[in-house]
């Protein structure tokens, strides 16, 4: 009886240890995600779309209730980087990280500095952003991003709102 007690204890430990990793900061889906900030980075974006699945839901900025396609998503970032004269990431200081979820869903983690210059001021902006993508078979079926792009937004606004001041100012009767 002793015996049999020791090797169920033994049994028990050993299939305990033999569990999937649950977290790792090198995987092929890592891979992926540095492609895609390279893509971006670059304007490549058929590459860049490729490495989602068709029907991928992505939230960027967004609540679940308004998913949009990568093709969206795509065209978001086209007209956000146009009065831009030059964009890019802080590659030395991102961190990415995988996890296998308790449901058993892969979900890799980016956490980045986007900087990126206004052609229009000459303004330089660094914006803190996070992304977190769900995969299945190594393509990208739901993505979550969250960064602050409004002091951009404000300044684009703000410069806007300038040139229709001046504008007004020089169609005006001088006196």
């Amino acid at each position: 009886m002793k015996n049999l007690i020791v090797i169920s204890l033994s049994a028990i430990l050993l299939f305990a240890c033999e569990g999937k990793q649950r977290y790792t900061q090198q995987s092929a889906e890592i891979e992926t995600i540095k492609s895609i900030m390279t893509n971006y980075v670059n304007g490549e974006w058929d590459a860049y779309q490729s490495n989602y699945a068709e029907g991928a839901q992505l939230f960027f900025n967004a609540t679940e209730d308004k998913p949009a396609t990568i093709q969206q998503i795509i065209a978001q970032q086209k007209l956000e980087l146009e009065p831009l004269s030059a964009y890019s990431l802080d590659r030395e200081n991102e961190a990415i990280e995988m996890v296998l979820d308790d449901k058993g869903e892969t979900w890799v983690n980016y956490w980045g500095v986007w900087k990126g210059t206004m052609a229009a001021n000459g303004k330089t902006y660094e914006i803190p952003i996070h992304i977190t993508s769900q995969f299945v078979n190594g393509k990208i079926v739901k993505a979550y991003g969250y960064w602050d792009n409004s002091p951009i937004r404000l300044d684009a606004m703000a410069m806007q709102i300038a040139a229709e001041k001046a504008a007004m100012e020089a169609t005006k009767p001088k006196k």
